[in-house]
């Protein structure tokens, strides 16, 4: 009697990301069809499945490692943009405190006693801290391994970003915070999502390695078993 062909060990079910579900198998015999059934198809298959997950495993492992690389490339960006436009807010509440300043000196010209002079001091005060702000940006540039040249930043309202395959663009610096944002959320989505991938996948590699050690082991009983019938019988004639 032709034993059932065996269903699929990669099921319907999938997980969000479309990796589909491996069939767990609880009873070898019943899933096979019968204690005749061919167990080399049915091990082929299931290293053809293993072979597909471990292909995925690869690659979203090497997804995941070039998103962590990328991540923290986009964060050091975003926050220098950041930090640009900071200090040109802060650059320009200076220029406003200058020109108060310079009006409040002339109220001075007619205060008398000691508050005017206090007063007088912290407005300097002030302004010197403020002119620190102000001073132009210094930082350094890579020429070459090991070799850098400093320079001083003018002040700017736009930022130029490489977008990858040699391709950079200018954009305002608003504009920049907003696009660098919206990258680091995806990416930041995109990493938990293959991170969750992984897990499914060795889940289902692991449910596959069990499988072919059970239909393994389920043949080697039964190849056993047979052997000892058919020694036992051969033992029965050789009596008679």
């Amino acid at each position: 009697m032709a034993s059932a062909k065996p269903q699929s060990i990669i099921q319907e079910e999938k997980n969000p990301r479309g990796i589909p579900k491996a069939l767990f198998i609880n009873d070898v015999e019943e899933y096979l069809g019968g204690p005749d059934a061919e167990v080399e198809k049915v091990l082929n298959a299931f290293q053809d499945a293993l072979a597909k997950y471990r292909y995925m495993d690869s690659n979203l492992t090497q997804r995941r490692r070039g998103l962590e690389d990328k991540i923290p490339d986009i964060k050091k960006t975003l926050n220098m943009v950041e930090f640009l436009r900071d200090r040109r807010v802060s650059f320009y509440i200076c220029a406003c405190h200058v020109h108060a300043f310079a009006a409040g000196q002339t109220l001075n010209v007619v205060q008398e006693g000691k508050s005017a002079a206090n007063a007088d001091e912290d407005d300097l005060d002030d302004l010197e801290d403020e002119d620190e702000k102000s001073k132009p940006l210094k930082t350094t540039f890579e020429l070459a391994d090991t070799l850098y040249a400093e320079a001083e930043l003018e002040d700017t309202d736009t930022v130029y970003l490489w977008l990858g395959a040699n391709v950079m663009l200018s954009y305002k610096i608003p504009v920049a915070i907003d696009l660098l944002s919206s990258k680091l959320a995806a990416a930041s989505t995109s990493l938990q999502n293959t991170i969750e991938d992984l897990e499914f996948l060795r889940e289902q590699l692991t449910i596959m390695e069990v499988n072919t050690a059970r239909v393994y082991n389920w043949d080697v009983k039964r190849r056993r078993q047979k052997r000892e019938r058919e020694q036992a019988s051969g033992s029965k004639e050789m009596a008679k």
